[in-house]
């Protein structure tokens, strides 16, 4: 049988929910844990890849949603180049964390979805990443203050944050997020 002419369909409405939010098919992966062994935090995460992957196959979407490893995943996509099935782990774990949140449940580690949050907000309004605005951003959003100070200062007097942001490319950034919102507003009419 030819790669075109195979179709795998899954019982599992969560791996169907993958599918269309990443276009990746986790029910061609044959557990054969590549991508857990190529994993740089694995070491941290609640479940390895392979077995978050198996969780959504069989539809544990308690277990899946509410997982660390989502959300510890460096999106590296050390996985993805090891995976014999060409499965994009990366672009999995990505889909399980835009479903999770679809869905309200709350990130079992809220710093990181912070962080999302404050990335995503600085490039959109700087145009390209700031880190002081970033780090500002965090810390009004996790209200830590005072961590990693000492660090912070250290890297501002090794001139590593700059007090002013460059908006070199902004305008494109800008029109891209205005494209992207509209696309969203018109697949949600849809």
């Amino acid at each position: 049988m030819t790669e075109s002419t195979l179709t795998i369909t899954s019982q599992s409405q969560l791996a169907d929910a993958v599918f269309r939010e990443s276009g990746q098919n986790v029910n061609l992966c044959y557990q054969c844990r590549k991508c857990a062994a190529g994993c740089p935090v694995s070491y941290a995460m609640d479940y390895r890849p392979a077995q978050l992957i198996h969780a959504i196959r069989l539809g544990a979407d308690d277990l899946v949603l509410n997982s660390k490893t989502p959300w510890l995943c460096a999106s590296c996509e050390t996985c993805t180049t090891r995976c014999p099935q060409e499965v994009d782990v990366a672009k999995v774990m990505d889909a399980v964390k835009i479903i999770a949140v679809r869905e309200g449940v709350k990130p079992p580690i809220p710093e990181v979805a912070s962080f999302y949050r404050a990335a995503l907000a600085n490039i959109k309004k700087c145009g390209r990443m700031y880190e002081l605005g970033m780090i500002v951003g965090l810390k009004l959003r996790t209200f830590d203050f005072f961590k990693d100070a000492g660090l912070g200062m250290k890297m501002f007097r090794k001139g590593k944050l700059k007090m002013i942001p460059s908006l070199t490319g902004a305008r494109t950034t800008w029109k891209i997020f205005r494209r992207v919102k509209r696309f969203e507003r018109k697949n949600q009419t849809t």
